[in-house]
């Protein structure tokens, strides 16, 4: 998949819907968050991120207040002009570094390269474009496999850095998600040995948007095999952060 090429498709689209969204707009299942918290909050995102690839120390942006659309198109084209630049390749900070103790460490873990952030931010920005479309009643246009790649990352990346900051506990039951027309499920790591199976079926759109915490276990088209407790559980929890 090209991350680089979707991160900039989807910036655009956040963007345009910026730009015409009502800023006060609230967006309730981020707390007190308003359409243009949301787009100070990616704004920033993307700044940082541009400095972690780069593996320098961003320079802060300030409290505001902003033009939020005119901050997130600057910040935007920060980040992918700055991914476009660098080689994928390149060493750089990333999140699969976080947590790991530095006497285990012999240089930067696997996978801490440039295209770490291609991946990271193309579905930083889709699930924020979901955000910031359902508060104004509408949808994302976005392809399975896109939502399938971005669960994939809730499961091997997002989730094992919660469990190694010790923000929430290995899953007491073994969770795994089955995405229709994916042929193969994706289990959450860490589960004891023994543990009860719970299988969570549904499109991969849904099944992401649950991982990220947007929508609830008995969402439509959600089903749960076995025992939806221990699933409620896990999940609630929180496998990002």
């Amino acid at each position: 998949m090209d991350h680089l090429s979707a991160l900039a498709d989807l910036q655009e689209q956040f963007l345009e819907t910026a730009q015409r969204a009502d800023p006060a707009t609230p967006v309730p299942w981020l707390g007190r968050w308003t359409v243009e918290k949301l787009v100070v909050h990616l704004a920033r995102i993307h700044h940082w991120a541009a400095g972690q690839a780069r593996r320098q120390q961003e320079t802060p942006l300030g409290r505001g207040p902003f033009d939020a659309p005119a901050l997130y198109a600057e910040c935007a084209a920060e980040l992918r002009e700055t991914l476009a630049e660098l080689d994928p390749a390149a060493p750089a900070w990333t999140l699969l570094d976080d947590g790991v103790p530095r006497d285990e460490r012999t240089g930067p873990q696997p996978g801490s390269t440039v295209r770490f952030w291609h991946r990271r931010q193309a579905h930083e920005t889709l699930v924020h474009l979901w955000d910031l479309r359902a508060a104004i009643g509408e949808d994302v246009a976005a392809p399975p496999e896109r939502w399938l790649d971005c669960l994939h990352e809730v499961v091997t990346v997002m989730h094992p850095r919660q469990v190694r900051l010790e923000r929430v506990a290995p899953p007491s039951a073994a969770i795994a998600f089955q995405p229709e027309g994916a042929g193969a499920s994706l289990a959450l790591a860490g589960a004891p040995e023994g543990a009860e199976e719970v299988i969570v079926a549904g499109s991969s759109k849904s099944l992401a948007l649950l991982a990220w915490g947007r929508l609830p276990l008995d969402a439509p088209g959600i089903g749960v095999r076995g025992n939806r407790s221990l699933a409620a559980a896990v999940l609630g929890q929180g496998l990002t952060p």
